[in-house]
């Protein structure tokens, strides 16, 4: 029988549980017998150099890269290709994960739908257009208690890439991150 690939998207805001999430499919597939390789991007050293770790401190091993096509030189025979923090690859990722998929691949993505202005970010947009399924995490508004989908930055500075936790950023709900943003 042939392998039926595909393309899961995990996307949410900060302290979402994406991370987590990824990790939970991961150690399933594991159950399963099925060998996994796990990336993420070598600029994401927030808790380790080369584990993915969540926001809980639930870690898995993964193997950092520069760009995404080392995801291909280095999937070797992988039956699921996972991606952590994938907005911060480069546009190529969406070619490399239909080229996994296509392969017959389970390929496993998680990343931020939206940047600190609320605008999509990096290949998410794509990645989300192309998937398979699509698995939208939530936080909690840390202001109201609601429902979060917004990770508002409270460290100053404008750079779009800014790694960070709870001291550079919040979740934050629809309401409570404009109301945030109007006083910036």
């Amino acid at each position: 029988m042939d392998k039926t690939g595909s393309i899961e998207v995990i996307c949410g805001s900060m302290f979402s549980g994406k991370t987590e999430e990824l990790i939970r499919r991961l150690k399933r597939a594991a159950i399963a017998r099925q060998k996994i390789e796990l990336f993420k991007p070598s600029v994401d050293v927030r808790y380790s150099n080369t584990d993915v770790v969540s926001h809980d401190r639930t870690a898995l091993r993964s193997t950092p890269v520069e760009n995404s096509s080392s995801i291909l030189l280095l999937a070797g025979d992988a039956d699921v290709i996972a991606v952590d923090e994938a907005q911060f690859f480069d546009e190529g990722l969406t070619d490399v994960c239909n080229q996994l998929a296509n392969q017959g691949r389970r390929v496993v993505i998680a990343g931020l739908d939206m940047d600190y202005l609320g605008h999509p970010f990096g290949p998410m947009p794509q990645l989300l257009a192309i998937a398979d399924d699509v698995y939208k995490t939530r936080a909690i508004c840390v202001r109201c208690g609601n429902l979060a989908n917004y990770s508002y930055r409270t460290a100053t500075g404008d750079k779009l890439i800014l790694l960070g936790e709870m001291h550079e950023y919040e979740p934050l709900c629809r309401k409570c991150y404009l109301e945030m943003m109007s006083r910036k």
